[in-house]
Protein backbone atom coordinates (compact mmCIF):
# COMPACT_ATOMS: atom_id res chain seq x y z
CA UNK A 1 0.00 0.00 0.00
CA UNK A 2 1.50 3.43 -1.06
CA UNK A 3 1.61 5.86 1.76
CA UNK A 4 0.76 9.52 0.32
CA UNK A 5 2.21 12.60 2.19
CA UNK A 6 0.19 15.92 2.08
CA UNK A 7 1.23 19.23 3.26
CA UNK A 8 -1.10 21.86 4.77
CA UNK A 9 -4.12 20.90 2.68
CA UNK A 10 -6.47 20.86 6.17
CA UNK A 11 -9.82 19.37 5.53
CA UNK A 12 -9.10 18.52 1.94
CA UNK A 13 -5.72 16.42 2.81
CA UNK A 14 -8.00 14.25 5.92
CA UNK A 15 -10.80 13.97 3.30
CA UNK A 16 -8.08 12.40 0.62
CA UNK A 17 -6.58 10.49 3.27
CA UNK A 18 -9.91 9.17 4.85
CA UNK A 19 -11.10 7.67 1.01
CA UNK A 20 -7.37 6.67 0.32
CA UNK A 21 -7.96 4.36 3.32
CA UNK A 22 -11.33 3.42 3.40
CA UNK A 23 -10.55 2.02 -0.72
CA UNK A 24 -8.30 -0.23 1.03
CA UNK A 25 -10.07 -2.04 4.12
CA UNK A 26 -11.21 -5.23 3.81
CA UNK A 27 -14.95 -4.86 3.94
CA UNK A 28 -14.69 -2.02 0.85
CA UNK A 29 -12.75 -4.50 -0.65
CA UNK A 30 -15.50 -7.00 -0.16
CA UNK A 31 -18.19 -4.81 -1.63
CA UNK A 32 -16.53 -3.89 -4.43
CA UNK A 33 -15.16 -7.52 -5.21
CA UNK A 34 -19.35 -7.97 -5.26
CA UNK A 35 -19.33 -5.62 -7.66
CA UNK A 36 -17.14 -7.11 -10.26
CA UNK A 37 -14.00 -5.45 -9.46
CA UNK A 38 -11.19 -7.92 -9.88
CA UNK A 39 -8.54 -5.13 -9.02
CA UNK A 40 -10.00 -5.30 -5.41
CA UNK A 41 -10.10 -9.19 -5.94
CA UNK A 42 -6.25 -9.11 -6.92
CA UNK A 43 -5.66 -6.88 -3.86
CA UNK A 44 -7.71 -8.97 -1.05
CA UNK A 45 -5.87 -12.15 -2.59
CA UNK A 46 -2.47 -10.41 -2.45
CA UNK A 47 -3.19 -9.38 1.25
CA UNK A 48 -4.35 -13.03 2.57
CA UNK A 49 -2.98 -15.73 0.03
CA UNK A 50 0.13 -16.44 2.44
CA UNK A 51 -1.67 -16.73 5.54
CA UNK A 52 -4.34 -18.95 3.82
CA UNK A 53 -2.09 -20.77 2.44
CA UNK A 54 -0.25 -21.44 5.15
CA UNK A 55 -3.41 -22.39 7.26
CA UNK A 56 -4.42 -25.12 4.35
CA UNK A 57 -0.62 -26.66 4.01
CA UNK A 58 -0.76 -27.17 8.34
CA UNK A 59 -4.17 -28.69 8.14
CA UNK A 60 -3.87 -31.50 4.59
CA UNK A 61 -0.15 -31.54 4.73
CA UNK A 62 0.43 -31.35 1.20
CA UNK A 63 1.65 -28.41 -1.13
CA UNK A 64 -0.08 -28.99 -4.16
CA UNK A 65 -3.61 -30.04 -2.37
CA UNK A 66 -2.76 -26.69 -0.49
CA UNK A 67 -2.47 -24.56 -3.45
CA UNK A 68 -5.65 -26.22 -5.08
CA UNK A 69 -7.92 -25.44 -2.33
CA UNK A 70 -6.35 -21.74 -1.99
CA UNK A 71 -7.88 -21.44 -5.39
CA UNK A 72 -10.82 -22.84 -4.33
CA UNK A 73 -11.40 -20.80 -0.97
CA UNK A 74 -10.70 -17.22 -3.10
CA UNK A 75 -12.85 -18.33 -5.76
CA UNK A 76 -15.52 -18.72 -3.10
CA UNK A 77 -14.83 -15.27 -1.91
CA UNK A 78 -15.38 -13.82 -5.78
CA UNK A 79 -18.67 -16.14 -6.09
CA UNK A 80 -19.91 -15.03 -2.46
CA UNK A 81 -18.44 -12.07 -1.28
CA UNK A 82 -21.85 -10.36 -0.60
CA UNK A 83 -22.16 -13.17 2.09
CA UNK A 84 -19.50 -11.15 4.02
CA UNK A 85 -21.62 -9.63 6.69
CA UNK A 86 -18.50 -8.22 8.38
CA UNK A 87 -19.39 -9.77 11.94
CA UNK A 88 -16.12 -10.95 12.32
CA UNK A 89 -12.77 -9.89 10.41
CA UNK A 90 -12.43 -10.49 6.85
CA UNK A 91 -9.55 -12.59 8.14
CA UNK A 92 -11.55 -15.13 10.05
CA UNK A 93 -14.34 -15.61 7.42
CA UNK A 94 -11.35 -16.40 4.89
CA UNK A 95 -9.71 -19.18 7.63
CA UNK A 96 -13.40 -20.74 7.99
CA UNK A 97 -13.62 -21.27 4.40
CA UNK A 98 -10.13 -22.60 4.07
CA UNK A 99 -10.86 -24.82 6.90
CA UNK A 100 -14.23 -25.94 5.63
CA UNK A 101 -12.38 -26.68 2.46
CA UNK A 102 -9.56 -28.87 4.13
CA UNK A 103 -11.66 -30.59 6.14
CA UNK A 104 -13.83 -31.68 2.55
CA UNK A 105 -10.66 -32.60 1.22
CA UNK A 106 -9.15 -34.28 4.12
CA UNK A 107 -12.82 -36.77 4.36
CA UNK A 108 -11.64 -37.36 0.69
CA UNK A 109 -8.09 -38.61 1.24
CA UNK A 110 -7.73 -41.68 4.27
CA UNK A 111 -3.85 -41.02 4.42
CA UNK A 112 -4.86 -37.53 5.98
CA UNK A 113 -3.13 -35.81 8.84
CA UNK A 114 -2.19 -32.65 9.87
CA UNK A 115 1.12 -31.70 9.23
CA UNK A 116 3.53 -30.58 11.99
CA UNK A 117 4.68 -26.96 13.45
CA UNK A 118 7.59 -25.19 11.40
CA UNK A 119 10.23 -23.29 13.10
CA UNK A 120 12.43 -20.48 11.80
CA UNK A 121 15.14 -19.80 14.24
CA UNK A 122 15.98 -16.24 15.60
CA UNK A 123 19.30 -15.19 14.12
CA UNK A 124 19.45 -12.46 16.38
CA UNK A 125 20.31 -15.04 19.78
CA UNK A 126 23.26 -16.09 20.33
CA UNK A 127 24.40 -19.72 18.97
CA UNK A 128 22.96 -21.33 22.62
CA UNK A 129 20.49 -19.92 22.98
CA UNK A 130 19.55 -20.92 18.98
CA UNK A 131 20.65 -23.89 19.97
CA UNK A 132 18.06 -24.14 23.33
CA UNK A 133 15.20 -22.69 20.93
CA UNK A 134 15.87 -24.89 18.29
CA UNK A 135 15.85 -28.57 20.02
CA UNK A 136 12.56 -27.19 22.23
CA UNK A 137 11.05 -26.02 19.01
CA UNK A 138 12.01 -29.90 17.50
CA UNK A 139 10.02 -30.93 20.33
CA UNK A 140 7.08 -29.05 20.50
CA UNK A 141 7.38 -29.98 16.36
CA UNK A 142 7.79 -33.51 17.06
CA UNK A 143 4.62 -33.41 20.18
CA UNK A 144 2.11 -31.33 18.07
CA UNK A 145 1.26 -34.19 15.91
CA UNK A 146 1.23 -36.48 19.06
CA UNK A 147 -2.15 -34.53 20.41
CA UNK A 148 -5.60 -34.95 19.07
CA UNK A 149 -6.98 -33.42 16.19
CA UNK A 150 -9.31 -31.13 17.92
CA UNK A 151 -6.28 -30.02 20.17
CA UNK A 152 -4.15 -29.55 17.15
CA UNK A 153 -6.60 -27.14 15.82
CA UNK A 154 -6.85 -24.92 18.14
CA UNK A 155 -3.78 -24.50 18.83
CA UNK A 156 -2.38 -23.97 15.26
CA UNK A 157 -5.52 -21.74 15.14
CA UNK A 158 -4.22 -19.41 18.49
CA UNK A 159 -0.25 -19.37 18.22
CA UNK A 160 0.24 -19.96 14.47
CA UNK A 161 -2.76 -17.53 13.03
CA UNK A 162 -2.66 -14.65 16.22
CA UNK A 163 -6.48 -15.62 16.42
CA UNK A 164 -8.63 -15.00 19.45
CA UNK A 165 -10.70 -17.66 21.58
CA UNK A 166 -14.11 -15.70 19.92
CA UNK A 167 -12.38 -15.59 16.68
CA UNK A 168 -11.64 -19.52 16.64
CA UNK A 169 -15.13 -20.80 17.91
CA UNK A 170 -16.69 -19.01 14.54
CA UNK A 171 -14.08 -20.63 12.52
CA UNK A 172 -14.11 -24.10 14.40
CA UNK A 173 -17.95 -23.64 15.23
CA UNK A 174 -18.18 -24.34 18.83
CA UNK A 175 -18.61 -22.39 21.48
CA UNK A 176 -16.14 -19.92 23.22
CA UNK A 177 -16.19 -22.18 26.57
CA UNK A 178 -15.02 -25.09 24.07
CA UNK A 179 -12.06 -23.36 22.67
CA UNK A 180 -11.03 -22.71 25.98
CA UNK A 181 -11.54 -25.73 27.65
CA UNK A 182 -9.40 -27.60 24.37
CA UNK A 183 -6.84 -24.68 24.87
CA UNK A 184 -5.96 -25.37 28.53
CA UNK A 185 -5.85 -29.41 27.82
CA UNK A 186 -4.06 -29.14 24.71
CA UNK A 187 -1.94 -26.91 26.10
CA UNK A 188 -1.53 -29.06 29.26
CA UNK A 189 -0.99 -32.58 26.66
CA UNK A 190 1.99 -30.48 25.39
CA UNK A 191 3.82 -29.96 27.96
CA UNK A 192 3.64 -33.12 29.13
CA UNK A 193 4.48 -34.23 25.26
CA UNK A 194 7.67 -32.16 25.39
CA UNK A 195 8.95 -33.06 28.89
CA UNK A 196 8.94 -36.57 27.88
CA UNK A 197 10.83 -36.29 24.35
Amino acid sequence: MATVCIRGGGAAASAEWAAARESSSDETLTRRIDAGDQAAMRALFARYRVKVYRRLLRLVDNEALAEDLLSEVFLDVWRHAASFEARSSLSTWLLAIARYKALSARRRRTDAKLDEATTVPDTGDDPEVTLQKKNRAEALRRSLPRLSPQHREVIDLAYYHGKSVKEIAEIVSISEATVKTRTFYARRKLAELVETT
